[in-house]
């Protein structure tokens, strides 16, 4: 899940993606205050200190970037599938005036090589212009989503969160699929490699924020999609403790699931975390296919192998999913949610109005909804002997097409629904604020096919141009979009400062605890609202089908 990466070319490249689912003087400041022996920086080269070495940056008026700052070494030759080892200091002054590498991917839509490389944990850090409070700023540390096996940290500009926010922004990679996600019975009860790079880089933070002028005792852990999913995952993850002090999910909770056929008929149900067992059964069998033997000696084979011959959809594919039964995660976070095992601190969480449409959209040519006939026929690949019930509360009459009618009932039982079970765990026992992002007249994101007679609406990931920008969509944000983008990068921004997103002038937003609703987030006078999102999206009815 993402930001999604957009199809050139279609096929089974992109059914593999869906599968998968499922002036600027502080700085110059901080240089001109550094010790004897250490290069200062300029108006337009500003640099920092970091406990490595020192970096130069680029300053950009009211923001300073930050960028291809290594916080581990490369997790290649002996350390492909360790935990993340610390990075070599540096002598001198390291350019910081661009993206490191992204992490090794295949692409998600059509064919060609894989592109990125194992080397690839870095970070970004963007700072505001001015001098920092005395305390320091706030931090916000942002998870790329791409569904554990796409993204990178350098595709979301952070400038202007940075500056109206007046908050240090970090951007992370962490590796993916098979090189994230690989499992093996010779490495034991190791846990997900990606999860260990982000909290590698929360640690880099912890050590590193101060000297960006931001607070490292007031980080928030942000993330979309499989970065909201990383962001639950550290949530319930003990070694995560104290490596942050407010979430927010975005797209992406606990208790995320698809049913089967919820992508393409036939594909099966699923979660987004697996077993230790699981995993390790997984990576034995694709030891074999790769030529290594069994038993003693295959992860030294496979450790041989070159990035390439890993680096494919299909291996992708078959590992992209962290694991639970270790130290960095004992229990299914859904479990861990529901019992209370989770860090005490306050939680933003969220999903759009339409999500599942862009997956709908994306696969209608391959997978028609052209009438009642095939309406009733993904019912009944999905929920079996529920189909009827499920017609009778979704019923074809109520929209104004079959692939309209099939993205309703499956946003509200894969996402809407899921979420509101995790607000109400969260909210027992944490300030929990749930909100919907609902503007159906969002700019597409750039790259998309238009569907004729399909609209996207307030589909994933449709919101992350009203917190990053500029962001790639197909028309620019106009003027009441661009209010509720100021509104929104206010309200994320300010719950990073305090903990409660509630700002001057801006509408209210109350926690769900105090009245149980959910903020609604579109553009317009009244735009702005709450609502009692289990109504709206027909969660009663899911949680009868459940139980």
């Amino acid at each position: 899940m993402q930001h999604v990466r957009l199809p050139r070319r279609r096929g089974g490249a992109l059914l593999a993606l869906l599968l998968a689912l499922l002036s600027v003087t502080s700085v110059t400041s901080v240089a001109a205050a550094a010790p004897p022996g250490r290069e200062p920086g300029t108006p337009d080269r500003p640099v920092v200190g970091t406990d490595h070495g020192q970096v130069r940056g680029r300053a950009h008026g009211t923001y300073a970037t930050y960028e291809g700052i290594p916080f581990a070494a490369p997790p290649t030759g002996p350390l492909r599938w360790r935990a993340p080892q610390p990075a070599r200091p540096w002598k001198g002054v390291r350019d910081a005036g661009r993206p490191g590498s992204q992490c090794l991917q295949t692409p998600t839509f059509g064919t060609g090589p894989a592109t990125g490389s194992e080397d690839c944990l870095y970070l970004n850090v963007t700072t505001p212009t001015g001098r920092a409070p005395g305390h320091g700023r706030p931090v916000m540390v942002w998870v790329h989503g791409g569904g554990f096996v796409g993204g990178t940290a350098g595709d979301y500009p952070t400038g202007r969160l940075a500056a109206r926010g007046d908050a240090v922004v970090v951007t992370i990679n962490y590796r993916l699929g098979a090189f994230g996600f690989f499992g093996h019975p010779e490495l034991g009860d190791a846990p997900a490699f990606g999860l260990a790079d982000q909290q590698a880089a929360l640690r880099w933070v912890q050590a590193n924020a101060a000297r960006f002028g931001g607070d490292p005792h007031n980080v928030t852990l942000f993330g979309e999609s499989a970065g909201a999913i990383s962001t639950c995952a550290q949530l319930t993850s003990p070694t995560a403790a104290g490596l942050f002090h407010k979430a927010v999910l975005q797209s992406g909770s606990c208790m995320t699931s698809f049913p089967r056929g919820a992508v393409a008929p036939g594909t099966p149900g699923s979660g987004f975390f697996v077993p230790q067992r699981t995993l390790q059964d997984a990576g034995a069998d694709a030891a074999g296919r790769l030529g290594c033997p069994q038993g003693s000696g295959a992860l030294d084979c496979l450790r041989g192998l070159s990035a390439e011959k890993l680096a494919t959809p299909e291996l992708a594919q078959a590992f992209s999913k962290p694991v639970y039964g270790n130290a960095l995660l004992p229990a299914e976070p859904e479990r861990a949610l529901t019992a209370g095992r989770f860090h005490r601190v306050p939680v933003i969480q969220g999903t759009n109005l339409d999500e599942m449409r862009l997956f709908v959209g994306l696969t209608l040519e391959q997978f028609p909804l052209r009438d009642e006939r095939d309406y009733r026929a993904r019912l009944a690949d999905s929920f079996g002997s529920a189909a009827g019930a499920v017609e009778a509360e979704y019923p074809l009459a109520n929209y104004s097409t079959p692939a309209l009618a099939w993205s309703a009932v499956i946003t509200d039982t894969t996402f809407v629904c899921s979420a509101v079970r995790a607000d109400r765990a969260l909210a027992g026992r944490v300030p929990t604020y749930a909100y919907e992002f609902a503007d159906r007249d969002a700019p597409a994101l750039d790259g998309l096919p238009v569907v004729p007679g399909f609209s996207y609406g307030a589909s994933h990931a449709f919101e992350l141009p009203y917190l990053f920008s500029p962001f790639p969509t197909q028309r620019e944000l106009n003027s009441a979009q661009r209010v509720l983008s100021d509104r929104m990068v206010d309200y994320w921004t300010h719950f990073a400062r305090t903990g409660d997103p509630n700002t001057s002038g801006a509408p209210h937003w109350p926690a769900l605890r105090d009245r149980g609703l959910t903020q609604s987030l579109a553009p317009g006078a009244d735009g702005i609202r709450q609502v009692r999102l289990s109504n709206e999206h027909h969660c009663g009815f899911w949680e009868r089908q459940q139980g």
